[in-house]
């Protein structure tokens, strides 16, 4: 709904708000500081990222913990829900993005026997640096691809299918710290360290 929204905080909690109300309409309490927050697409759950290196998702009808993804090495710095609210893309300060299967039943082919690991993609290329910023990730509006914030001043693209990149896109004179595609158009958006925003438009492939 887009009258709720979630926040993270160093205080090891992450707070439901409801804009027609005021003050928090629920608290989710972890362990260590949360430093990532994506709201499920249906609004019945809650994904939470912090320095534990965990992605958790939280059932908001019982505010409890219900499935936890591990497989970052370092702190998560943002959480992104791709539009058919299927998976999650993850950045995080080892260098890396990741996405995950977050369907709430996933056939691993096995017939049952086991259970896929949530841990879908890698894509590798991006950095985090001393400054230890919270760098963004995003998905194009059609979910074939994904981006984020990188340290090492480049604008970072990659097919969401094959996880390669597709762009590195040079420019800016400082961290990125975030970058966003436009919802209709093949254009992104990227804003940085350097006090600057950066509009290109993607050629088409």
């Amino acid at each position: 709904s887009a009258s709720l929204a979630v926040s993270g905080s160093d205080d090891c909690t992450s707070r439901l708000w409801d804009t027609r109300v005021r003050g928090e309409v629920g608290c989710l309490e972890d362990a260590y500081q949360i430093t990532a927050v994506a709201y499920a697409n249906d609004g019945n759950a809650v994904y939470t990222g912090g320095i534990d290196n965990t992605i958790t998702a939280w059932d908001v009808r019982t505010m409890r913990k219900s499935m936890g993804m591990k497989g970052h090495t370092d702190t998560i710095t943002c959480l992104s829900l791709n539009p058919k609210g299927t998976h999650i893309l993850s950045n995080s300060m080892d260098g890396t993005l990741r996405t995950w299967d977050i369907r709430p039943f996933v056939d691993d082919g096995s017939g049952g026997a086991g259970v896929k690991k949530r841990h879908d993609k890698t894509f590798a290329g991006g950095t985090h640096n001393s400054e230890k910023g919270l760098l963004n990730c995003a998905w194009s509006a059609d979910g074939t691809m994904v981006t984020g914030g990188s340290a090492d001043r480049v604008v970072h693209i990659w097919d969401e299918m094959s996880a390669q990149e597709l762009y590195s896109l040079p420019g800016h004179n400082g961290c990125v710290n975030s970058v966003i595609f436009h919802p209709k158009e093949n254009v992104v958006a990227s804003a940085s360290s350097d006090k600057s925003i950066f509009v290109g438009e993607l050629s088409q492939s």
